[in-house]
């Protein structure tokens, strides 16, 4: 069996990369940091044109009919680029639960970048990009599922460090006609959305280590102290190649657990909890790695390594931290 990815799937990532690269490079993540909305402008609409955010919805729906196992390598380019836009909950959360409600009219409106939701969970005290969106996917309980239009929900924004993940606090009240699922459908929904939040999140962690280790071993390159290169100091090899090693050992657990997904194996929530775990325990040492590396410098707002440093931070704790996710893979393996 064949475990790589295809050539289309490679193909399309670059495909993502490229546009990123002219569209969401550091100078426009750090214009949007400092935006009213906190986007990048332009970027939803050519994500949403060459069919990343409406990925998974099937054709009838105007998406690609694709599943988590192409989407993965995207979030993750995504996270290299530090996009600002809340893609996670787009493409990875809100469309396969209007898929998999069967609300068509919504599907059609997310997938085609037309209308932008957002995601609130029981478990998580806010809802990212609420201020801005047109729909609210309210998973207050895991027996209840609620599709809200943004003019009903009142929001308030509260501080956060990554300047690229808006955190609203919501206030709404049920309606008879906001029911999306109840009862065990409802279930099904809030755990499925919950991993693929989980899952997208740490591909983009993959994405935001792999950049900011890039970013220090180039000014380790160009940085120079007694009139040595500091990239020659052994101290600093070992820090960015133990950085580098555990990247490495983060990407297959979050490819793994994007099959897991795709095909909503048994073992899915303990797959995903593994992505999670990997994932923030490599970009946390890249983080840390970075900092040491550059010292203060880096954590400045003209430099560029804070663009994608506190996003680690923030989302290595978003969806459940890693402490949350080890222990649900101990109860999964029975030794909790």
């Amino acid at each position: 069996m064949d475990f790589a990815f295809s050539d289309d799937q490679r193909l399309f990532q670059q495909t993502v990369r490229e546009v990123f690269d002219k569209e969401c490079a550091p100078e426009h993540v750090r214009a949007a940091w400092g935006s009213d909305d906190g986007r990048v402008n332009g970027i939803w609409s050519k994500l949403a044109d060459i069919g990343v955010i409406g990925l998974t919805a099937p054709e009838a729906a105007g998406g690609m009919g694709l599943d988590e196992v192409d989407l993965v390598l995207l979030l993750e380019e995504s996270g290299r680029a530090g996009l600002a836009d809340p893609l996670v909950e787009n493409a990875a959360v809100a469309v396969p639960l209007l898929r998999d409600a069967g609300d068509g009219e919504w599907l059609s409106r997310v997938a085609s970048g037309e209308a932008m939701a957002a995601v609130g969970f029981a478990s998580e005290p806010y809802v990212v990009g609420a201020g801005g969106a047109d729909l609210l996917l309210l998973l207050q309980a895991r027996d209840e599922v609620w599709a809200v239009p943004a003019a009903d929900v009142g929001t308030k924004e509260e501080p956060a460090l990554d300047r690229g993940r808006r955190l609203y606090r919501v206030s709404w009240s049920p309606g008879s006609g906001t029911s999306l699922a109840r009862g065990a459908d409802a279930h099904r929904l809030v755990d499925a959305a919950f991993d693929r939040a989980a899952l997208g999140t740490a591909a983009q962690l993959v994405g935001l280590a792999d950049r900011v280790i890039e970013i220090t071993a180039d000014y380790a390159r160009e940085r120079e102290q007694f009139g040595k290169s500091i990239g020659s100091f052994q101290a600093v090899k070992h820090h960015l190649a133990n950085a580098l090693l555990k990247l490495e050992f983060a990407r297959p657990a979050v490819y793994r657990a994007a099959h897991s997904v795709a095909a909503d194996a048994p073992e899915r929530a303990r797959d995903v909890s593994m992505a999670k775990v990997f994932a923030a325990d490599a970009g946390l040492l890249a983080a840390k790695v970075g900092l040491q590396v550059h010292g203060a410098i880096g954590y400045t707002w003209e430099h560029d390594l804070h663009l994608f440093m506190k996003p680690i931070w923030g989302r290595a704790v978003a969806y459940g931290d890693a402490a949350w996710h080890r222990a649900r893979v101990a109860r999964a393996l029975g030794v909790a």
